[in-house]
């Protein structure tokens, strides 16, 4: 099995910054694209930042020139660091990654893992 565990939300003023870490374990073969969702109550859960296994970065319209995703492939962990925070950012933020196992069949596969999510919330 495969845990993502996350760490470093809290409580920030408006223009504060965080640092997110989401470090993933278990029986893991290589790890593709690492994600950061959100969900703000009453509303959809939203893709924030992606990185892939290569450093190649994306984000949401929102969060640019704020926001930077990071990882470390050795450590199977992703980072986010924000700046910059508005009470707009305020949400559970979730890990999210594409995990590459082998099978009981030794085949390589790719399967799908969340984080438990942590609270950010920002005040105004």
């Amino acid at each position: 099995q495969v845990q993502l565990v996350e760490s470093g939300g809290g409580l920030v003023q408006a223009g504060g910054s965080l640092r997110l870490s989401c470090a993933a374990s278990g029986s893991i073969v290589s790890i593709n694209v690492m994600d950061w969702y959100r969900q703000a109550p009453g509303k959809q859960r939203e893709l924030v930042a992606a990185i892939t296994r290569g450093g190649d970065a994306n984000y949401a319209d929102s969060v640019k020139g704020r926001f930077t995703i990071s990882r470390d492939n050795a450590k199977n962990t992703v980072y986010l660091q924000m700046h910059s925070l508005k009470p707009e950012d305020t949400a559970v933020y979730y890990c999210h990654a594409s995990v590459v196992r082998l099978t009981t069949t030794a085949t390589l596969r790719n399967y799908s893992y969340w984080g438990q999510g942590t609270q950010v919330t920002v005040s105004s």
